[in-house]
């Protein structure tokens, strides 16, 4: 437009003529990579070719032709996903009072693929969508089967991670498809699944997440906000969204009792949380003094290595068979 002032940013790839570069079409192609690592990196900066990003490149490549095979035969009898369960912890009781899924990937050949490594290659290439519906099904089964399994344990619930990519009309019919299934909607009970979504993918579509929102509760279904206080933190948009529970990152949680920020930066957390309705879970709990200090502070639930690290579902069940470790040792804080 006329008389506009358009301000941009470049980035850019630098890749110089070696031996190993014989062909045009080389030098371009190390400059594109060059250049796509100056992205990675920030944008509006520079990248110097070399071997090592070529090397990444292709490992990358292979990881997501991997990723995709992986996801594509993610229903058959060859299965490589598999999801392990987190306990997390009534503070004031000491009961496991649910489990957040967490899907992990074992590759025939590399053995145990970081969560780190794939998620954001399934972001971005949409494999995200079909992964995440499996891992919604699965997990519901399970805590279903452990329902059943252990009538006699206060009702537990499963908390399963969302993307942005899941943010669809197709995921308001798988979840109503899987209550349905299980005619939880005609009983009237407490529906026990919770959806985790962060701050950055709520604001994403402000409008379109909070009505999306709006018709999961309807469902009965329980919303967590993720890593509160590491996104966006928009405190003004914050009342909008019908949340239930607010997380607290592990960043904060762990230096609790070492850093006065911090511990401030938890108490005013769990104030603003009650505040508007919405209990809390602490994330990253790995020490005794912590659930002490978090109890005081008037967060109801803790979740971390203090209580159990991610387990396979013989192992959660193992675990909700017995008294749990942390109340023999403390006689829970009586």
């Amino acid at each position: 437009m006329q008389g506009q002032d358009v301000f941009t940013t470049v980035s850019i790839g630098i890749a110089f003529n070696d031996r190993a570069c014989d062909r045009p079409e080389d030098m371009l192609r190390n400059a594109d990579t060059a250049m796509y690592r100056a992205k990675t990196l920030g944008r509006g900066r520079h990248e110097l070719f070399d071997t090592a990003m070529h090397t990444r490149a292709l490992d990358l490549l292979q990881l997501e032709t991997d990723l995709r095979r992986a996801v594509t035969a993610i229903d058959g009898f060859h299965r490589e996903f598999q999801l392990w369960y987190q306990p997390i912890v009534d503070l004031e009781s000491g009961e496991v009072n649910g489990f957040e899924a967490l899907v992990r990937w074992r590759h025939p050949e590399r053995g145990m693929v970081s969560p780190a490594e794939f998620i954001p290659i399934a972001e971005d290439t949409g494999l995200i969508v079909p992964l995440g519906q499996w891992i919604l099904q699965e997990a519901w089964h399970q805590i279903q089967v452990w329902r059943q399994q252990f009538i006699d344990h206060p009702p537990l619930s499963i908390s399963v991670n969302l993307s942005p990519r899941q943010f669809s009309q197709e995921l308001v019919a798988q979840v109503r498809g899987l209550l349905n299934a299980s005619k939880l909607l005609d009983d009237g009970v407490e529906i026990n699944l919770k959806l985790e979504i962060t701050e950055s993918a709520l604001m994403e579509n402000l409008d379109a997440a909070t009505a999306l929102l709006r018709e999961l509760k309807t469902l009965g279904v329980q919303l967590l906000i993720d890593d509160f206080g590491t996104g966006y933190s928009s405190l003004s948009y914050l009342h909008r969204f019908p949340i239930d529970t607010m997380k607290i990152d592990q960043s904060f949680v762990s230096r609790i009792g070492s850093d006065n920020d911090s511990e401030e930066i938890v108490r005013a957390i769990v104030t603003l949380a009650h505040n508007l309705g919405m209990n809390v879970i602490a994330e990253g709990v790995e020490t005794l003094d912590q659930v002490i200090q978090l109890r005081l502070l008037g967060a109801e639930y803790g979740q971390g290595y203090f209580f159990s690290k991610p387990l396979h579902n013989q192992g959660a069940e193992g675990l909700l068979a017995i008294e749990p470790h942390w109340i023999k040792e403390t006689i829970w804080l009586s």
